[in-house]
Order: C-alpha cells, then structure tokens, then sequence
C-alpha cells in the first residue's frame, strides 16, 4: 500500500470504548464495518507499563468517570488483554474491515507486530517519546502520527527520529488533532494542516473530537487524506471517551458525508459538468424582439429584450446587433436573426 489514497481514509476509533469486554469490541467492529469505514481502532496498552501510581486523570475523565479511583485504576477496567487482539484482528478479517491498534508502551508494541497491521498508529501523547519512536520505527513499517499538544518544530523532530530509525517520509502520515474531549470549536485549527503538509511527509490528516461530523467533513473539503474519529456503542455508556464519540448511526452518517464531499471536490478545471450542460438551452437567454418589428426597421434598445430560451443570437452579440436593420418582420419575443 501507498500514502497515497484514491479516497479519504477513515478509520473508526474503537479506542477503550469497548469497556474492557471483549464481546462489546466484536460488536463495534461489526458497527464500524457496516458504517463503511476502511479500519476499525483499538488501543493496547498494559496499563502498569503505561500509567505510574501518581498519575491523575484528566480533567475530561473526572468528569466522565469521578475522581474516586486514580488513571490507572481506571485504565485497569477498560483496557483488554494482550492475548485478546489476535483475535479481533482475525474477526476483522472475517468482517472485510482493516484492523489498527494503537500500542501505548513496548511490550504492546511487541504484540501488534505479530499481526498484520497495514498501518501503525502513533498517539499524540508519545510524540515526545524517543524510546517508543525508535522501536516503532525500526520495521520500516508505515506509520500515522497523530500530533495533539505538540508544536510543529515537536511533530518535525518526531518524523525525523521516525526517518533515521528506519521509516521512509513518504510512508508517514500525520493527523492534526486537538487532544480535547471533546474539543470545542474554536480549538480545531484546521487549517494547522497546512504547516503539517510543509513537512513534506506522505499524507497529512485529521483525527477529530469535536462533537458531530462536521469538522472532519470539512477536513475532508480541505485535504484531509485520512480521517480518525471515535465512535461507541452507545454515547451514554460509563466510560472516559463515550460522551465524545459518535454513535452507530452518527458513523454511518460521516462516512456518508466523507464520500458526498469526496465525489463533490471533483476537478480543479473550471468547465461545464456533464449534469449542467443541457440546461444551457434553459438557463441562458437569447436576443428577442421586445415588440412587433417591421422589415427595416433598425434594431434599437427600445425594440429589442433579451429572454430565454438560449437557441437564438447570444446577448454577448448585443452591440453588433443594436443599429442593424431588420431583415423581416419579427413578431414580440421572437429571436432576432441578421
């Protein structure tokens, strides 16, 4: 596979929004697949490998989940197994959904590279995690970087540790995303895509928390290759991302939008669309007589109209024709012909 992509590629973002149950993840690949997405996400993660004993929660998660029990505690409850996604990556397959998993530490790493993943997630918060950038790139594999609470001069060196540990630039990708949830409005940035695109790597994208789907159909309209968008089972479930993902049926409505926008960008070449051509004839006017014109009569501002329907003289030939006798008589809206 390349970077570069026939169409935007839309990876649904299954995330931790499975609970920790194995069960509610097979139901949210069979959601994804039948939404039409391209890839079906999760994230593995060994929650001690990942989260000291002093790590507080975010804001967000407070207010989703309380602040009684700690982020890793937390964690410990919504994360699977290592064992268990050689198995959804295989139910995957069964479903014709691609399947990604994002690893959040080295030995998930170790894990997913058993599989048969044909892209590599990077989160935003290992940006800044040289060890993990390393053993990530060592493969040469291809790789999506999303580039959350970082500058553009953290994303540069992040994609130049990726390049010397062995990936090549093309076969990198970098989302811009708010790492917000979810993320209001005025903190998008889209147009931040542009100073990802300056770094000249394979794709640039977007990997969105607003509420809805408008900001990823617009990030689609601006040149988005890829989008990543978390979606749930149900928005009201008890978890830290829930309220911040789409539902079933909001998913299939963005990858709906996604491919409307898609057949809508069309060409840069401003011509008449073959589904606007026979309307010319409707739409457009013609030079007709305003009233009766005898034979000789001169042709004047005061004895000629324009109207439709197009299939006389052009109005563009108004000037050539204003002073000019009239051949015949010409009945009122009658085209005008020399």
């Amino acid at each position: 596979m390349s970077m570069k992509f026939n169409r935007t590629l839309i990876i649904a973002e299954a995330g931790v929004n499975h609970n920790g149950s194995f069960d509610l993840a097979v139901q949210m690949i069979d959601v994804a697949a039948r939404a039409g997405a391209d890839y079906v996400k999760f994230q593995t993660a060994i929650p001690e490998e990942v989260i000291s004993c002093y790590a507080p929660k975010a804001e967000y998660q407070k207010e989703t989940t309380g602040s009684a029990e700690s982020q890793l505690e937390m964690c410990r409850r919504i994360h699977l197994p290592l064992s268990d996604y050689a198995r959804l990556e295989k139910i995957c397959k069964e479903k014709g959904i691609g399947f990604m998993s994002t690893p959040f530490d080295l030995p998930s790493v170790d894990c997913l590279a058993q599989l048969d993943m044909d892209y590599w997630k990077i989160p935003s918060g290992e940006i800044t995690n040289l060890p993990y950038l390393r053993k990530i790139a060592a493969p040469g594999r291809k790789i999506i970087l999303s580039t959350g609470m970082s500058q553009l001069d953290e994303v540069a060196t992040a994609v130049e540790i990726l390049c010397t540990g062995g990936v090549t630039r093309d076969d990198i990708a970098l989302l811009h995303c708010t790492t917000q949830y979810p993320t209001p409005y005025d903190a998008v940035s889209l147009r931040a895509m542009e100073a990802l695109r300056s770094l000249n790597v394979g794709a640039v994208g977007y990997s969105d928390h607003t509420l809805g789907i408008e900001v990823p159909v617009a990030a689609v309209a601006m040149g988005a290759q890829i989008i990543e968008k978390h979606f749930t089972l149900d928005t009201t479930m008890e978890g830290p991302d829930h309220r911040a993902s789409l539902d079933p049926e909001a998913l299939s409505k963005m990858v709906a939008a996604i491919r409307h926008i898609e057949d809508a960008l069309g060409s840069a070449v401003k011509d008449v669309a073959d589904a606007e051509r026979g309307n010319i004839l409707i739409a457009r006017k013609s030079i007709v007589a305003r009233r009766a014109i005898a034979a000789g009569e001169l042709f004047t501002e005061q004895n000629l109209t324009v109207k439709r329907p197009a299939d006389g003289l052009s109005p563009m030939l108004w000037d050539s024709v204003i002073g000019k006798c009239a051949p015949h008589d010409f009945l009122p809206d009658q085209p005008i012909e020399l």
